[in-house]
């Protein structure tokens, strides 16, 4: 008999979504504090780098000149975009709807409880019109995390290739055992670009199903809001274990300007 006072005048989506909004912009304010260490990392690289040479690569093969310092600020600028933009648009909003979005349970109170619950919601404000069944900002985040994915695994595909061992110019940072084969122990393998490339090519799947459960039916979906639970999830535990990767990638980088100016050398 007490059940139907629990969450009296909003529905059980308004308390799922209200509740994941805040896991969101928990995991949010992860994100945005590695990609900012990431930033500065890669920063200090460009700057440390930027008048040493080495040869651009179109097609896989030698082209003309460029420095090592244009290439980490072009792994960089994608990530100043994605910190900036994602301060807006990773952001969640709380849901108070009621049944069908109207709040018509609450009667003449329901624009004071919607006020005051957004006050109480460490969130982006007053919410007017319930989004049920609107699903844009969830599908944003997803899309969000899906662009800083897929550069990160441009940005460990370049460094993979470069420290292939007959190029030679990079290296990952060194640890005991790191990188090592059973079979083969002259081998170094890049492990902390292959965690990296592993999230970039999960998540064309993860933001495709975001995107696939946006059309939602009338005022509650079914099917499409379930599907995002486990989804954006994910999202967040791939970006955030792929930034992790990266910011140790990138402080401990070893670079070999010699071995860059050797392979410039080739070609003349």
């Amino acid at each position: 008999e007490a059940g139907k006072w629990v969450h009296y005048g909003a529905t059980s989506q308004d308390v799922i979504d209200s509740g994941q909004a805040q896991q969101y912009r928990a995991a949010q304010e992860l994100i945005l504090t590695r990609s900012a260490r990431l930033a500065h990392a890669l920063a200090a690289l460009a700057r440390d780098h930027r008048r040493t040479p080495m040869i651009g690569r179109t097609f896989l093969q030698h082209a003309v000149p460029i420095s090592f310092g244009l290439k980490a600020a072009n792994w960089l600028d994608p990530i100043v975009a994605f910190h900036d933009d994602f301060m807006i648009w990773g952001q969640s909003a709380h849901q108070l709807g009621g049944a069908a979005g109207s709040l018509a349970s609450l009667g003449d109170k329901a624009d004071a409880v919607s006020e005051a619950f957004a006050r109480i919601m460490p969130s982006i404000g007053a919410v007017r019109v319930p989004w049920h069944t609107q699903r844009r900002r969830p599908a944003r985040i997803a899309t969000e995390l899906g662009l800083l994915l897929g550069h990160l695994g441009k940005m460990a595909g370049d460094i993979a290739l470069m420290a292939q061992t007959e190029i030679g110019e990079l290296a990952e940072p060194e640890a005991p055992g790191k990188g090592g084969s059973s079979a083969m122990p002259h081998k170094r393998n890049p492990v902390l670009c292959t965690l990296i490339l592993t999230a970039a090519k999960r998540a064309p799947g993860l933001v495709a199903t975001m995107l696939a459960a946006m059309p939602q039916e009338h005022e509650r979906a079914m099917g499409g809001w379930h599907a995002e639970w486990p989804t954006l999830r994910e999202l967040f535990l791939v970006a955030g274990g792929a930034l992790n990767h990266a910011v140790a990638l990138v402080e401990g980088l070893q670079v070999f300007p010699e071995q860059m100016q050797y392979n410039l050398d080739l070609t003349n």
